[in-house]
């Protein structure tokens, strides 16, 4: 038994005993550590991560490529601390697409707050409807940096073709924290409504999320 097993190994029962919970943030993050460095001490690497990025959840979100430059961190520890937000956001959202009528702005917004929760660049979505606002398809269409993306109308007709969808609501993200639209945020708009217009699919609305808030391009009149 190596020198750490012993201490691996309470970790490991008092989270299968008590769940995660009781756990500190170094204490959570060097358990996971486990799974991807099976041979050296996580604890020291798990403060050196918290002290970098302030919180768990910065850790957790922080880019792969970043996560490499931290002494310590391998390519696989650097992947599956980036796959595990991404995990859990993409099993709520198939939870949440059970069944999900989006009818409304205040609807479509709480559902898309979800889809972006933890994202640094700015990412667009596609949700595909049915004639009763039904989400048929959350899609992913776009990653770009931290201040745009550019919008793949190929994709987007696709997508729209693909679920059978009558209708689209498109979204992205202002990672600045404000949502209010810009110029190319109305573009944008207007691209994608002539495009699904060419299949006879509706852009139901545009929705700009940002920093816990979201705006709504069909309640403010801009689609009509």
């Amino acid at each position: 038994m190596g020198i750490h097993d012993g201490h691996r190994e309470k970790m490991r029962r008092r989270f299968l005993t008590g769940g995660l919970e009781p756990f500190a943030d170094h204490e959570a993050l060097e358990l996971l550590l486990y799974y991807a460095i099976p041979r050296r001490d996580t604890n020291e690497l798990a403060h050196r991560l918290l002290e970098r990025y302030g919180s768990l959840s910065a850790v957790m979100t922080a880019p792969v490529e970043d996560l490499q430059q931290v002494p310590g961190v391998g390519e696989n520890a650097a992947v599956l601390l980036r796959l595990i937000p991404q995990l859990w956001r993409k099993t709520r959202m198939a939870e949440a697409a059970r069944e999900t009528i989006l009818n409304s702005a205040e609807r479509a917004g709480a559902y898309l707050l979800e889809c972006f929760a933890g994202e640094k660049n700015e990412v667009i979505y596609q949700l595909c409807l049915d004639r009763k606002g039904k989400l048929l398809a959350c899609k992913r269409l776009t990653e770009g940096g931290v201040s745009s993306a550019e919008l793949n109308v190929r994709q987007l007709i696709s997508n729209a073709l693909l679920t059978n969808a009558s209708a689209v609501i498109l979204s992205h993200n202002h990672p600045s924290g404000i949502a209010l639209p810009s110029n190319d945020d109305y573009r944008t708009t207007d691209l994608a409504r002539e495009a699904l217009a060419t299949i006879d699919v509706a852009l139901a609305d545009h929705i700009i999320v940002a920093d816990g808030d979201f705006v709504s391009l069909s309640d403010s009149g801009y689609l009509v």
